[in-house]
C-alpha cells in the first residue's frame, strides 16, 4: 500500500513539474508576444513623434526606412531571448549551445565574409542615410525604386517591372536620383539651316506654358535654363537645356516638354532634322564639277 501511495506522489509531482513548466512557457511566449507588439507601436510613435513636417517627403522616407529596419532587429532579439528562456525553462542547458554558437558563429564569420560585409555595409549605407525607402537609385549596375532595404540586401524594381535582388556587399558607388531635387536634361536638335535665337525663344515661349499648366506648376522649381549649343551632329544642332524639379519627377516633365515641343516646332516651321545622305562627285582645280553618271535599267517587259 505505501509503495502505492508513494508512486502516486511521484506521479503527481511529476504532472505538477510538468504544468508548471508548461505555465512557465505560455507566460514567456506571451510576454515575448506582447514585447513584439509593444515594440512594433513604440517605433511607430517614434516616427510619428520625429515626423513633425507632414510635407517633408525626404524625412518621411527616412523615417520609414530605419523603422522597418529597427523593427527586423528587434524581432530577431526578441525571438532569440524567448528561444533561450524556453529551452532553459524545459531543463536545457542553454550555455553550452552558447558556447558552441559561438565557436560556430567565428567559423561562418571566417567562411562567409560576403555576409557579414552585408551587414556592415548595410548598417552605414543607413547611418549615413545614402538610401531610402522609395527612392530611384542605380547601385551595382542595377536601377529602379528602392521597395525595401534590410542589413542584408536593398530590393529594387525596375522599369519593367523586374525585381532585383542586390546584396549591401556588391555595392560600392550609390547614385541617387531623388534626393532634395533632380534636373529633366533636355537635348533638342534642329536643322542647320534654323535661327538660333528664333529656337530659343520657341523654347523659352513653350516652357513658360508648361509652368502655366496647373497639372506641371508643382513640379518644375525654376525656369528653363537653355545652355546652348552642346554639339555639332552630323545631321543637326544640339541645344542642350534643362528643368530643375522635384524629386522623380524628371522624367515626366521631360515628355511632356518633348510633346509640346514638337508642336511647336511645327507650327513655327521648325526642321526636327533626320541623318541626310548627300553624294559628292568631286571637283577640278577649274571650279567645274565633273558630270555624275547615272544609269536607269528599264525593267524588260
Amino acid at each position: 500500500m505505501m509503495d502505492f501511495f508513494t508512486t502516486l506522489q511521484t506521479f503527481l509531482g511529476e504532472w505538477r513539474d510538468l504544468a508548471v513548466t508548461v505555465l512557465h512557457v505560455l507566460i514567456i511566449l506571451a510576454m515575448s508576444w506582447i514585447a513584439l507588439h509593444l515594440s512594433r507601436k513604440a517605433l511607430v510613435r517614434m516616427r510619428i513623434h520625429m515626423q513633425q513636417d507632414q510635407n517633408d517627403l525626404e524625412r518621411i522616407k527616412r523615417l520609414n526606412t530605419l523603422e522597418q529596419v529597427f523593427r527586423y532587429v528587434a524581432t530577431v532579439l526578441i525571438i532569440l531571448i524567448t528561444t533561450m528562456l524556453v529551452l532553459s525553462e524545459m531543463g536545457i542547458a542553454i550555455a553550452p549551445i552558447l558556447a558552441a554558437a559561438g565557436v560556430l558563429g567565428i567559423a561562418i564569420g571566417f567562411g562567409a565574409q560576403s555576409l557579414v560585409k552585408d551587414y556592415f555595409v548595410g548598417l552605414f549605407l543607413l547611418l549615413e542615410n545614402q538610401v531610402r525607402q522609395g527612392d530611384v537609385v542605380e547601385i551595382a549596375g542595377k536601377s529602379g525604386l528602392v521597395e525595401e532595404m534590410t542589413l542584408r540586401y536593398i530590393r529594387l524594381r525596375d522599369y519593367e517591372g523586374s525585381v532585383h535582388f542586390v546584396p549591401n556587399g556588391a555595392i560600392d558607388t550609390v547614385t541617387n536620383r531623388s534626393r532634395t531635387f533632380a534636373h529633366a536634361v533636355i537635348d533638342v536638335g534642329v536643322a542647320y539651316r534654323e535661327d538660333i535665337d528664333e529656337v530659343y525663344a520657341v523654347m523659352r515661349t513653350v516652357a513658360a506654358e508648361l509652368r502655366a499648366d496647373p497639372e506641371m506648376a508643382d513640379k518644375i522649381d525654376d525656369d528653363l535654363d537653355i545652355a546652348g549649343v552642346d554639339q555639332w551632329g552630323d545631321s543637326a544642332v544640339v541645344i542642350r537645356c534643362r528643368f530643375k524639379v522635384k524629386p522623380l519627377e524628371q522624367w515626366g516633365v521631360r515628355r511632356a516638354y518633348l510633346y509640346r515641343l514638337k508642336k511647336a516646332f511645327d507650327a513655327a516651321g521648325i526642321e526636327i532634322p533626320y541623318p541626310h545622305l548627300t553624294v559628292y562627285a568631286g571637283q577640278p582645280k577649274t571650279g567645274q564639277a565633273p558630270p555624275l553618271p547615272l544609269a536607269l535599267q528599264r525593267e524588260s517587259d
